[in-house]
């Protein structure tokens, strides 16, 4: 009997997916974003899939695949865009989405299991005056527990900065991958060993975050002539202290034509900023809009049915354009915080429609800075990767989403402490193996 048949036998009680074209598809993400990644990825996939529906069963699969040195690979809902829940090295694929209840919610925090949809929180934090704080634009499928591991921002980041600033996250729970796995709580500081660590440091069992003041959110589409006055007028609103936003995205005007649902408001030729702005604020917008020579072509209601602005923006722009052009491909880049916005002019002017400037502005250590995920016209991984370093030489931030190895993508180095952690929760090398220069040779048989 294979080592693999043996776990299969010594977790009968657990859900076990073996059907090949099942497990392929719960071994993959969205990584075919990257024509770069597609290649490197075809054919990764799991053995088997397994779906826990509690931590005691997360347990027994975690002593079952140290015993027989089997790889794990931890999955949430697929919604993201490295490879990172992509197995390497086949093994189990622990998909998490059987562990959804939310424990609880009061006032400004709420505790969680990870296979919660992101919407399924919010939905219960806004029954008592509460919301979470930031969630990608994939938030209606995404789980807390993949967001945590492999996310950093979103919706809300212009208020609250990014998951892994000091505060975003109150406590974990994970259990170790050892003979006798343990429960481990981390709180305050050292959630930063697991946050957004892909999976490598532990099975997330249990999530507390901080949730913000639910306000009613209006949806509104101002269009510009001129691509900088929209760049700018999207920082001078980040820097209106008075006014509470959610969402402040800027497109240079190539890419409104893949938002099909939105070109009615969108004139061809402008470039739209879409909002998501307090109610009470709207009243103090077509001044500052004016002042940029803007238009306001939308605006919805809190309380209203109609499109969802937050699904044009973040990642979904990418999916949106790739719907119409599969060569598209993408960035993830953080300009220097600089009211001129001089650089993102530059990259706008040097690049063209090679590179679609999108912005994304959110709060980075205070300032008001614009993040941004611009399409690019795919070529060669040659001319993707001199697009990069230009970018990098002029002191712009690339977190490469056409790699799966953690160093090379956001990270550059990984925290000594996350490595610290890793070396104690998971000895025989087994959690998500592959993902890390440091670790790659670490797997044991």
């Amino acid at each position: 009997m294979t080592q693999l048949n043996k776990l299969i036998s010594s977790l009968q009680s657990i859900e076990i997916i073996t059907d090949p074209p099942q497990v392929a598809k719960l071994s993959q993400d969205y990584h075919t974003f990257s024509p770069v990644l597609v290649p490197k990825l075809e054919g990764k996939v799991g053995d088997i899939v397994v779906r826990p529906a509690n931590q005691q069963e997360v347990i027994a699969v975690a002593a079952a695949c140290a015993k027989h040195k089997i790889p794990l690979t931890v999955r949430g809902a697929g919604t993201g865009n490295y490879g990172q829940c992509v197995p390497l090295h086949g093994g189990v694929i622990l998909d998490m989405t059987k562990m959804h209840n939310i424990h609880w919610v009061k006032p400004g925090v709420a505790r969680v299991e990870p296979g919660v949809k992101l919407v399924a929180i919010d939905k219960k934090a806004r029954d008592i005056g509460w919301e979470i704080r930031m969630a990608p634009s994939t938030y209606r499928t995404a789980t807390i527990g993949g967001f945590i591991a492999g996310g950093s921002g979103g919706i809300g980041s212009i208020q609250y900065g990014l998951l892994g600033d000091r505060g975003n996250l109150l406590g974990l729970q994970v259990v170790t991958l050892e003979d006798e796995p343990r429960v481990i709580e981390l709180r305050g500081d050292d959630v930063q060993k697991v946050n957004h660590a892909w999976g490598i440091n532990g099975i997330i069992t249990e999530i507390e975050i901080p949730l913000g003041p639910a306000y009613p959110w209006a949806e509104v589409i101002v269009t510009f002539d001129d691509f900088m006055a929209a760049a700018k007028f999207g920082q001078a609103l980040g820097n209106a202290d008075g006014m509470m936003k959610k969402l402040i995205a800027v497109f240079a005007s190539p890419i409104s034509q893949y938002f099909h649902p939105l070109q009615q408001y969108i004139p061809e030729g402008t470039h739209p900023v879409l909002l998501m702005l307090a109610e009470p604020n709207l009243e103090s917008l077509p001044g500052l809009v004016k002042q940029y020579g803007g238009k306001i072509t939308y605006e919805k209601p809190a309380n209203d049915k109609g499109a969802n602005l937050g699904e044009f923006t973040w990642n979904h722009t990418t999916l949106h354009a790739r719907t119409v052009d599969t060569s598209i491909t993408y960035l993830q880049s953080m300009f220097p915080a600089d009211t001129s916005l001089e650089l993102v002019e530059h990259m706008y002017h040097h690049f063209g429609d090679e590179v679609m400037m999108h912005l994304e502005f959110i709060r980075v250590n205070g300032r008001v800075t614009p993040g941004a995920l611009q399409l690019v016209r795919y070529s060669t991984e040659e001319r993707l990767n001199e697009i990069i370093r230009y970018h990098e030489a002029k002191g712009v931030f690339i977190a490469n989403p056409h790699t799966y190895i953690i160093e090379d993508g956001g990270r550059k180095i990984i925290d000594p402490e996350q490595l610290k952690f890793k070396e104690m929760v998971d000895p025989y090398g087994l959690m998500n193996p592959g993902k890390s220069k440091v670790l790659q040779c670490q797997i044991s048989h």
